[in-house]
């Protein structure tokens, strides 16, 4: 028997708002809050240069494949990592 399947669009706000309903789900986005500013932070200022994540890992000396996976959050930097990064992007990690 076939089933019709329909598809329904929404905004990344509603889809935020829906998947924040669920139990875990804020705390767990609270919980990386700090690595996600870190990340965030870190793209923004590459593009703000310019830099490709090629361009910025081949200035650094890392594979891009590497680049991508900080970027996306599939991957928990060293502190070298975020030193490499940091410094490539003219920039100084602090922590207050």
């Amino acid at each position: 028997m076939r089933t019709k399947h329909t598809m329904q669009f929404v905004t990344h706000k509603e889809l935020k708002t829906e998947l924040f309903k669920r139990p875990g789900v804020r705390k767990a986005s609270e919980d990386l809050e700090f690595e996600f500013k870190i990340m965030d932070a870190l793209i923004r200022a590459r593009i703000e240069k310019k830099l490709t994540q090629r361009g910025l890992a081949e200035k650094i000396g890392v594979a891009q494949s590497a680049l991508a996976r900080f970027e996306s959050g599939r991957t928990n930097p060293t502190l070298s990592f975020l030193k490499k990064v940091t410094v490539g992007l003219g920039l100084k990690l602090m922590v207050k």
